[in-house]
C-alpha cells in the first residue's frame, strides 16, 4: 500500500501527457481496466487483517476516483480541441470577395412552347395533359388507324415490351392521345392544345428519337375548314410577329379529313428563295385537318351532330424557325455557350 501515492502519480502523468481519445483511452484501461493497475490493488486488500481492510480499500477507491476525474477531464479538453480542428479545416474565410451568381435563362423550346401556349390561349384554348407511355387504343386505334392500317408505318414506334407497362404499351409517337382523352374525358364544345415530348426512332441534324410537339383540337357545332386556316393563319404571324403568307396543300392523315399540309412564306428571305426554303419561297411547318367522324365516334360523339378541326406541329422545328437554328441537335446537347444566347428572351 505504500507504493500507492507513486501509482497515482504515475497514473496521472499519463493522462496529462495523452494526446488524442485513442492513447488516452489506452491510459484509462492500463489503469482502471479489470487488469488495471489501481485495480489489481484490490487485490491486497486479502493479505491485510480485517481491522486495516476498510481504511487501506477506502485509500484505494480515492485513488482510483482521482485518477477517473482527471480522466474526464483531460478526454473533454481533447473533444474541445478536437472540434476546434474539425472548425478549422472547414472554415470559410468570410473576408474573402464571392464568386457571384450569373442568372439562367429559359431553354429555347421552353421559350417556344410557352409562347405557343399563350397565343392559343389568348383565343379561349387550353392545355391538356397525358402520359408519356401510352396503350396502342389511345395512340392508334381511337384515331383510326387499327392494327393492318398501313398509316401505321408512318410512326417508327418505341414499343415496350409486355409486362413492363402493360400490354400493347408504347412511348407515344404524338400528342395525338391527350386530344382523344380530353374528348373521352368532357363533352363537346371543346378546345384543347396538348404540348409534350413524343418519341419516333429517328435521328439526324432535324429528327431526334425524343422531339416536343403541339397539337390542337376543337369540336362543336358548325366548324368549318375555313375556321381552321383562320385561326392557324393568325397564329402563325403572331408567333414570328411578322406578316406571313400562308398555303395549305392536300395531304393525307387517318384521324383528318380532309387533310392538309401547312406551308408559310420563308421567314428567312419572306418568300424570296433561299438555303433554308430551298429556294422555293415555302417553308412547311404543320400538318392539320377536319377530324375525321370515326375518330369522333371512338370517343362517344355523335359525328352527326359535331364536327371539329385538328392540328399538330414540332416545337422544336418552330424553335429552329424563330431563333435561327439549323441543327436540331444542338438544343439536346446542352452547351452553355448555345443555351446562353436565349437568356434575354
Amino acid at each position: 500500500m505504500d507504493s500507492l501515492p507513486a501509482l497515482v502519480e504515475r497514473a496521472l502523468a499519463e493522462v496529462a501527457s495523452s494526446g488524442d481519445l485513442a492513447h488516452l483511452d489506452e491510459v484509462r484501461v492500463r489503469w482502471l481496466g479489470k487488469k488495471g493497475q489501481l485495480t489489481e490493488q484490490l487485490k491486497s486488500l486479502g493479505s491485510l487483517s480485517a481491522a486495516d481492510r476498510p481504511a487501506a480499500g477506502q485509500r484505494i477507491n480515492e485513488a482510483k476516483q482521482q485518477v477517473q476525474e482527471a480522466l474526464t477531464a483531460r478526454q473533454s479538453s481533447l473533444e474541445v480541441d478536437a472540434l476546434a480542428a474539425q472548425l478549422a479545416q472547414g472554415a470559410l474565410d468570410v473576408s474573402l470577395r464571392g464568386r457571384g451568381e450569373q442568372s439562367g435563362g429559359l431553354h429555347p423550346v421552353t421559350r417556344a412552347r410557352l409562347r405557343i401556349e399563350r397565343l392559343f390561349g389568348d383565343i379561349g384554348f387550353t392545355v391538356a395533359q397525358g402520359p408519356e407511355i401510352e396503350d396502342d387504343f389511345h395512340n392508334f386505334t381511337a384515331l383510326n388507324v387499327p392494327a393492318d392500317h398501313p398509316a401505321r408505318a408512318m410512326h417508327d414506334t418505341f414499343y415496350i415490351e409486355p409486362g413492363h407497362a402493360g400490354e400493347g404499351a408504347l412511348l407515344r409517337t404524338h400528342t395525338s392521345p391527350v386530344q382523344i382523352r380530353a374528348l373521352r374525358a368532357g363533352k363537346p364544345p371543346l378546345a384543347v392544345i396538348a404540348p409534350g415530348r413524343v418519341y419516333r426512332v429517328d435521328s439526324d441534324a432535324t429528327h431526334t428519337p425524343m422531339f416536343h410537339q403541339v397539337e390542337g383540337l376543337l369540336v362543336d357545332t358548325d366548324v368549318s375548314f375555313a375556321q381552321l386556316k383562320s385561326v392557324l393563319h393568325g397564329f402563325m404571324e403572331a408567333f414570328f410577329e411578322r406578316d406571313l403568307a400562308m398555303r395549305l396543300r392536300p395531304s393525307y392523315f387517318p384521324f383528318t379529313e380532309p387533310s392538309a399540309e401547312v406551308d408559310i412564306s420563308c421567314v428567312e428571305c419572306g418568300g424570296k428563295g433561299c438555303r433554308l426554303c430551298k429556294q422555293t419561297g415555302w417553308i412547311e411547318v404543320l400538318g392539320c385537318g377536319m377530324v375525321h367522324p370515326q375518330v369522333l365516334a371512338s370517343c362517344d360523339v355523335d359525328p352527326e351532330r359535331y364536327t371539329g378541326y385538328a392540328f399538330g406541329m414540332g416545337i422544336d422545328r418552330l424553335a429552329m424557325l424563330r431563333y435561327g437554328v439549323n441543327d436540331l441537335r444542338l438544343f439536346f446537347e446542352n452547351d452553355l455557350r448555345f443555351l446562353r444566347q436565349f437568356r434575354g428572351g
